[in-house]
């Protein structure tokens, strides 16, 4: 087994973390313009002085999706946006109605072993 490289996975790490960076100043920086610097959910006001704890949420959890018109997006105090995606994560394995879901019982691959058995 060889040894991961190091240097290679750091630069990686911080090319990641450049353009997320990047693409969070782009769409933040539009949506601070478009709307007031209020958060959708509490009403908290910032000024300049602490916007930096106003967060851009995307409505639909799709952070690739930045329509220019801002549509997409919310702005949020860091309280209630970490509040939204807890709540988002709470509701994994439920239905819209707050029913819980079965797990899935579908296997693709339970007879895997025997189509591939012929073919070797």
């Amino acid at each position: 087994m060889s040894k991961p490289d190091h240097e290679r996975l750091d630069r990686l790490v911080a090319e990641a973390r450049r353009a997320r960076e990047q693409r969070e100043q782009g769409y933040r920086e539009r949506a601070l313009k478009i709307y007031p610097w209020i958060c959708g959910r509490c009403a908290r006001q910032f000024t300049r002085e602490n916007v930096h704890q106003l967060t851009v949420h995307h409505r639909d959890h799709n952070h690739d999706h930045n329509p220019p018109d801002g549509s997409n997006w919310e702005l949020l105090c860091v309280y209630c946006h970490d509040a939204e995606h807890s709540r988002v994560l709470d509701c994994a394995g439920r239905s819209a109605g707050g029913e819980e879901l079965s797990p899935a019982t579908h296997q693709p691959f339970a007879d895997l072993k025997a189509r591939l058995k012929g073919r070797t």
